[in-house]
């Protein structure tokens, strides 16, 4: 059996529903926004967060309030079709078609939590599944000295002080400099290597750069690299001895994206918020499952709930892989004292897809 269809026929009840936004000033240049969606009935409420980057989408969506019609009485299964036919959009087109999933994921995961909720069930109750410890890596690009100056460790220095045991994802650039890799490689807390190479027309774009992925792949020879440019002949060339711990998250968003990638991987980046229905979401997991391949989860700088699901996700499916769900404070601008290290035993609620508290 599918996993999904241990949750399709879901009764779900939805009376009304609600937009709250949230914020945090992330760098004197970039302000994060995100909405969630509270759905209602019988007494319940699920809760799902967008996590479009774009802050104009947010207040559009907003601005605009609850206007699409989703109150009755569904299954999680009829409530998802019922969405294949709405423009969640409808406000103004998004700058970037992801950006549909992303949303498509919040009216999902919400209406996962409130049908588990009139259930009094948990998702790992109706998958069959325990939460175990959940093991996390802190995601980061390390700041530049300056507008010609090499990148510098001090960020990344400051959360081993002090949290010693974290373990990392960094963002490679052409600004690393010996002197810096060999800082970083001086920690032993380097896990993955996100190269950023699928990124085409974004903020987070970085050049190819062949030179850089030969020092990087050499420096660090257990890391997983993630997402290089393969179309670069040089690239591929550099990192063919490689191979085996090349890893892909920016073109995953289906099980056929995973059967398109260049070659069969021996772990994948399965992002909730990449995947928008639930369906395609579990058929990615049981795919994996079925061929042998790795999962690790991975975050979209989330402020709420959001969190939470990518979180409990990865405690259920992939536990003990590098997942890139630390707590959200760790995408502070300074990382406060008295968080949980890795791995941490998550306050997983009796009923719902929420922590205890949620």
């Amino acid at each position: 059996m599918a996993t999904y269809d241990l949750l399709r026929d879901l009764p779900l009840t939805i009376e009304q529903y609600a937009l709250e936004g949230l914020r945090l000033q992330l760098s004197p240049e970039f302000e994060r926004r995100s909405t969630e969606i509270v759905l209602r009935g019988a007494g319940e409420e699920g809760r799902g967060e967008d996590v479009t980057y774009d802050p104009d989408d947010h207040g559009r969506l907003q601005d605009a309030g609850p206007v699409q019609p989703l109150a009755g009485e569904h299954t999680l299964g009829s409530f998802s079709a019922l969405l294949d036919g709405l423009d969640l959009f409808e406000a103004g087109a998004p700058e970037r078609e992801d950006y549909r999933d992303y949303r498509r994921w919040a009216f999902e995961s919400a209406a996962l939590d409130l049908a588990l909720r009139q259930a009094g069930r948990s998702l790992g109750d109706v998958l069959g599944r325990t939460p175990r410890p959940l093991n996390y890596v802190v995601s980061m690009r390390l700041a530049p000295m300056g507008s010609d100056g090499p990148d510098r460790p001090d960020r990344l220095l400051r959360v081993l002080e002090l949290y010693p045991s974290t373990r990392f994802k960094l963002d490679p650039t052409a600004s690393w400099d010996d002197e810096l890799i060999a800082t970083l490689v001086d920690t032993g807390a380097v896990d993955s290597l996100d190269l950023k190479g699928r990124y085409k027309g974004t903020p987070v774009d970085v050049e190819t750069d062949p030179e850089l992925y030969r020092r990087v792949a050499e420096a660090f020879p257990d890391a997983w690299l993630e997402d290089p440019d393969l179309d670069s002949p040089e690239a591929m060339a550099v990192l063919e001895p490689h191979r085996d711990r090349i890893t892909w998250d920016a073109p995953i968003h289906s099980v056929a994206d995973i059967e398109a990638l260049p070659f069969k991987p021996r772990t994948v980046n399965v992002k909730p918020s990449r995947f928008g229905p639930l369906e395609r979401l579990f058929a990615a997991y049981d795919h994996c499952e079925a061929e042998g391949i790795g999962a690790y989860g991975g975050g979209q700088t989330e402020l709420g709930v959001g969190r939470d699901h990518i979180q409990l996700l990865a405690a259920l499916m992939h536990p003990d892989t590098p997942n890139d769900t630390a707590p959200r404070e760790f995408n502070n601008p300074e990382v406060p004292p008295g968080l949980p290290e890795s791995p941490i035993d998550l306050p997983v609620a009796a009923t719902g897809f929420r922590f205890s508290g949620g």
